[in-house]
């Protein structure tokens, strides 16, 4: 086990030989962190969080109370997971998403968007989210935009990637949401 110094770790928390914390996680108690998993910078995971084996969570994610991740589930940076949201094994969850509380997710969540529902279903970007990471609000504005192509426009996923290709690819926070896409392996929650 890794635990860097400046990680707290709740009393009660387990924590798998092979688990590796970064600096600055706050690891609340009856936490559970499986065998393989990397955690990332400055995380927050609160009381009863369950990460299964093999997990990747980047940096400044918070998984609040009974929050739980299956096994090989890759969360991006800046995500947050409500109470009792569930993730599917094997599914993604991109940078600066939003998951509800109580959402069961088993699609991957593209990235600034956020996921809510007994079958976790998109509800549109995570607006709040983006402007205290200091996204500007020309790229707000983008994102919104890239979100009614490939979620809302009816189009068929590909010819939906094409325009947004077309019109708006120039740009990262597009070209993040464009790779996550095109790569996603379970499917897309939409």
């Amino acid at each position: 086990m890794s635990v860097h110094p400046t990680a707290i770790v709740a009393p009660g928390a387990r924590l798998h030989a092979t688990a590796e914390v970064g600096p600055y996680a706050v690891i609340g108690p009856q936490v559970e962190i499986g065998a393989g998993t990397i955690i990332g910078n400055r995380n927050l995971f609160m009381a009863y969080a369950h990460v299964a084996h093999d997990c990747q969570v980047g940096n400044g994610c918070v998984l609040a109370n009974a929050a739980t991740l299956g096994g090989h589930v890759e969360v991006g940076d800046h995500v947050i997971l409500g109470g009792l949201a569930a993730v599917h094994q094997f599914t993604r969850i991109g940078k600066h998403a939003f998951v509800a509380g109580g959402a069961m997710v088993v699609m991957d969540v593209p990235p600034f968007c956020t996921a809510q529902g007994d079958r976790a279903e998109l509800a549109g970007i995570n607006s709040i989210g983006l402007a205290r990471h200091g996204f500007s609000e020309d790229q707000i504005g983008r994102v919104k935009e890239a979100y009614r192509i490939l979620f809302r426009s009816k189009l068929p996923l590909d010819e939906a990637v094409e325009r947004l290709r077309t019109e708006l690819g120039d740009q990262p926070e597009i070209q993040e949401l464009l790779t996550f896409v095109t790569t996603s392996q379970r499917g897309l929650t939409r």
